[in-house]
């Protein structure tokens, strides 16, 4: 393959007001993270001390290979929700190394409401146990959970993605073969206790571990008995008379020394054989990805230029480099993994629309994984382009993405707006992995053409019925638009509400995806075959 060419220019004054804008983008994703993963208030500190329990990401150290990396899920989710009750949505999730085969961790954050689950919570647990499923991953559970939080049941527990979903993707799981653990570290209440219920084994710790469908004050309530949360459900009750339980502990050490013991038990996975060669590093610097990156959302930039400082050797086979121009295609290597990359240099006219689904079509025959570098505004609109036929050239796009059977991963490098999102593998497209950058923003269109758009309908609507155009009233449109976009189509926005599987700094964006690549190899390649594309 192609040694990438930069033409960079790391002198220039674009280069360092670049540099310096996302440096502090990083800078402030950095503190957020710190304080979502490390800041709690100290009486929930000294409680859980009295109590005997360590942190959950103290478990976390303790139960993963020592000097491997972990791949941390929606470090900040629920960042804009519940008044900041409920950092990283009150849970961990994430992908590491135990006993040598990787995993898929989730753990309850009891410095939170006792591990309460909040709608967030929820819904971060089911992406984790939707990653294991589609990857092919055992999981670990680190239980330590008061239950869901009542005052929100009803956005927690009855529709089709919420709690039962939990449980359902743990049965299918164990019907796929896919192992489970859990570490009963605290309590396990009402749905709670069905987590370690379905997974194949579970360790419970003594005195402060408990698995029960109501707790001691639900039985009050419900039957005026009144008892014990360590006879109605704790460790010595279950490992010898009910059997819900397997192993006890007598200390949270001894339960992860057990649980790290029983996944060195398990087969070591056989993934299926995709192309690789030996990994090398960049030839370019990735840290000059903060230089390449705009300081305004409607600013472009070389796509080719990010390519360079991401995959192995900075080497790169373009794909008709001459045609379609507004989309980078092409074959690249990342951890030494092959890969096809669509990247984005504009707007999807036809020709990159046709393109993108001829690319992806040789990538499924080749057994290739897709990755998605997304700078998109859109497809391309107007008189011309509909007599071309962009919307069926797009639905073309879309239908050979859909159809891909190789895994696919999402990078939201910056803009991501309109059907675009769509065509690029969006949230809703079933991607393995989905990350994002803190500069990115994501909406059905930019701030300003939603405010343009709104005005000129709220003007249209004045002269249909007669009325004096109002200039003020026009103005007011335009500036509320433009200021619920500004919220709504941040990055931070969008991982609360996990729309992403987290922000990444750019540098890190090369070490995620390796990792990522290399879970997805876990799971067998998809059946193939595609839908009708419309010619």
């Amino acid at each position: 393959m192609t040694i990438l060419k930069s033409s960079l220019n790391t002198s220039s004054e674009e280069f360092r007001t670049r540099y310096a804008h996302n440096k502090k983008l990083v800078a402030e994703l950095r503190e957020m993270q710190h304080v979502a993963r490390m800041i709690r208030p100290q009486r929930d500190l000294d409680r859980l001390a009295k109590q005997g329990k360590m942190l959950p990401r103290e478990r976390l150290e303790k139960l993963l290979d020592p000097g491997t990396p972990f791949l941390e899920f929606s470090t900040l989710a629920a960042n804009r929700a519940y008044n900041g009750e409920s950092p990283s949505a009150s849970c961990i999730t994430g992908i590491g190394t135990i006993s040598g085969r990787e995993v898929v961790i989730h753990a309850d954050d009891s410095s939170v409401k006792g591990g309460a689950w909040y709608p967030l919570t929820v819904k971060k647990i089911v992406r984790a146990l939707e990653i294991a499923l589609e990857n092919h991953l055992p999981m670990v559970h680190l239980c330590d959970s008061a239950g869901g939080q009542l005052q929100l049941q009803s956005d927690l527990f009855p529709d089709k993605y919420l709690a039962g979903r939990m449980f359902r993707n743990q049965a299918m799981m164990s019907k796929y073969g896919i192992k489970q653990l859990a570490l009963v570290f605290g309590q396990c209440t009402a749905g709670g206790a069905y987590i370690p219920g379905l997974c194949d084994y579970n360790v419970i710790v003594r005195g402060t571990g408990a698995v029960f469908l109501g707790g001691p004050p639900l039985v009050k309530a419900a039957t005026g008995a009144i008892v014990t949360s360590e006879e109605l459900g704790g460790c010595d009750m279950h490992t010898q008379v009910s059997g819900t339980c397997d192993y006890p502990a007598d200390t949270e050490d001894e339960a992860i020394r057990i649980g790290r013991d029983i996944v060195a038990q398990w087969e070591l996975p056989k993934k299926w054989s995709i192309q690789q060669a030996a990994a090398e590093p960049p030839l370019y610097d990735p840290d000059e990805l903060y230089g390449i990156i705009p300081d305004d959302i409607k600013k472009g930039f070389e796509m080719r230029e990010v390519i360079a400082r991401m995959v192995d050797g900075s080497r790169f086979h373009e794909y008709q480099p001459a045609y379609g121009n507004t989309l980078v295609c092409g074959f690249a290597n990342i951890w030494g993994y092959k890969i096809g990359i669509l990247a984005n240099n504009g707007i999807l006219f036809n020709d990159s629309s046709l393109k993108a689904a001829h690319f992806m079509e040789l990538c499924n025959q080749n057994n290739t994984p897709l990755l998605f570098l997304q700078n998109i505004t859109g497809f391309m609109i107007g008189t011309e382009y509909e007599r071309k036929g962009i919307t069926k050239d797009g639905a073309k796009m879309i239908m050979a993405q859909v159809g891909s059977h190789v895994p696919k991963f999402t990078v939201m490098c910056h803009a991501s707006f309109g059907a675009g999102n769509y065509g690029m593998c969006g949230r809703a497209y079933d991607g393995r992995f989905l990350f994002t950058w803190p500069n990115h923003q994501i909406g059905v269109m930019g701030g300003e053409q939603a405010a343009n758009t709104l005005a000129e309908v709220k003007l249209m609507q004045m002269k249909r019925n007669g009325l004096e155009v109002n200039e003020d009233i026009l103005t007011e449109v335009r500036n509320q638009t433009l200021k619920a976009y500004e919220t709504q189509t941040s990055a931070y926005f969008s991982t609360s509400e996990l729309w992403d599987d987290g922000i990444l700094d750019p540098v890190d964006t090369r070490n995620a995806l390796g990792m990522a690549i290399s879970a997805s190899l876990n799971a067998p390649l998809g059946d193939r075959g595609y839908g009708v594309f419309r010619m």
